[in-house]
């Protein structure tokens, strides 16, 4: 079964258009890590001021793999790039199973 790692991002007012930006402009930078089955960015609404980076990997290893090699270096400044504040005030990161999903088949 599956594995999920969110990351609750608490974000300045007013900022969240910045982080949005800065996560459409690499989208898809993970979707060939082996492992890798999905990806959300999900913006807060109601109760709740944090915004939710939602990973789907089939297995804890997949999810090692990347974050040894390519997860790290993707939350750093890239060569040639000027350096960039960070959007966020802090992150916290959460850790799931998949149990139950309804998607798969049987």
């Amino acid at each position: 079964m599956s594995i999920v790692k969110i990351n609750a991002i608490s974000v300045p007012e007013g900022a969240g258009s910045v982080l949005e930006e800065r996560f459409a402009a690499r989208k898809q930078a993970i979707d060939s890590q082996p492992g890798f089955e999905g990806f959300q960015l999900l913006r807060p609404t109601k109760g709740e001021d944090r915004y939710f980076v939602v990973t789907r990997w089939a297995d804890q290893e997949s999810y090692d793999a990347w974050w040894e090699s390519a997860g790290q270096a993707a939350h750093g400044q890239k060569d040639g790039e000027q350096p960039r504040k960070p959007v966020s005030d802090k992150a916290e990161l959460l850790e799931f199973d998949v149990v139950i999903d309804s998607l798969e088949q049987d």
